[in-house]
């Protein structure tokens, strides 16, 4: 972490032009050394976060579909309904209006954009809301701490149960296989064991180590069929997440000349089996 911070402060100490601006989240064990290197070159600190001197974030509240901000900026109050999940967007927001604002920009603009903000593919990405109200995302995460902070990230939205689907990849780390399924199992409501990418690997085989994690898990094969599965379970309250894939447009079977790519795209398929299952009821 020395070596990651040191690297980080090469921004302030080698990139930013003299007189310039660093816009530092406040709210972190890290912030104060991070000001004292900008302060090192004479910069302009611009703090960000409930500690921030520039934008004070006063209040924020978890929603089932975003997060409601009120900050202050200037002396002025302003009310932002943020339309992502989990508190480290909000932080990633909240500086990158700090950026703008550092560099000229209007406050009543800036805030006004960040009701307008949409995540990155297949971050925490919303595919779908169901016909019953439920949420449907999205996200890359395929190791256990990647797992452990989206579920971390979602948590605070849901009001009734959280329903995690999620695989192992095939041909890769077979050690975090159990306890991405322990991660899962330990804070959602509901788990749904299914494929991933198998690769060259048996994914009857994957499941089980994954399962073998996951006490009291679900083991559906399929990964549409999982899919739809925990749509079709999730009711008003409940929030459905869908981990592994992400952005990724197929699902990788078999090895070498064997292997094919099947076209699969983790949104796509929960707009279908959200479609299919509104137009069964």
């Amino acid at each position: 972490m020395e070596d990651y911070f040191a690297a980080k402060m090469r921004l302030f100490s080698e990139v930013v032009d003299e007189g310039g601006a660093a816009v530092i989240w406040a709210d972190d064990a890290w912030s104060e050394r991070a000001m004292a290197a900008a302060r090192a070159r004479s910069l302009t600190v611009f703090g960000v976060g409930e500690a921030g001197e520039a934008i004070r974030l006063l209040a924020r509240k978890p929603g089932h579909l975003g997060q409601d901000l009120e900050i202050e900026y200037q002396g002025q109050r302003y009310k932002v309904m943020l339309p992502l999940i989990g508190a480290y967007q909000a932080a990633n927001a909240l500086v990158a209006a700090g950026l703008v604002l550092a560099t000229g920009g209007e406050a009543g603009r800036v805030f006004d954009a960040l009701r307008r903000l949409q995540p990155v593919r297949g971050r925490l990405e919303r595919a779908v809301i169901t016909a019953s109200g439920v949420p449907v995302y999205v996200d890359y995460a395929h190791t256990p701490d990647a797992l452990s902070a989206a579920i971390a990230a979602l948590r605070p939205h849901v009001t009734g149960r959280l329903i995690t689907v999620f695989g192992a990849g095939g041909d890769r780390d077979m050690g975090k296989r159990a306890p991405m399924g322990e991660v899962a199992a330990a804070h959602s409501e509901l788990v749904i064991v299914t494929d991933d990418n198998p690769r060259g690997e048996d994914p009857a085989a994957i499941r089980l180590q994954v399962l073998a994690g996951a006490s009291g898990a679900r083991e559906v094969g399929d990964r549409r069929a999982a899919i739809r599965a925990a749509i079709d379970e999730a009711g008003p309250g409940d929030i459905v997440l869908i981990a592994g894939k992400g952005h990724e447009q197929g699902q990788i079977i078999g090895a070498g000349e064997a292997v094919r790519i099947l076209p699969f795209d983790d949104v796509t398929v929960a707009r279908q089996c959200a479609a299919e299952l509104a137009g069964a009821n």
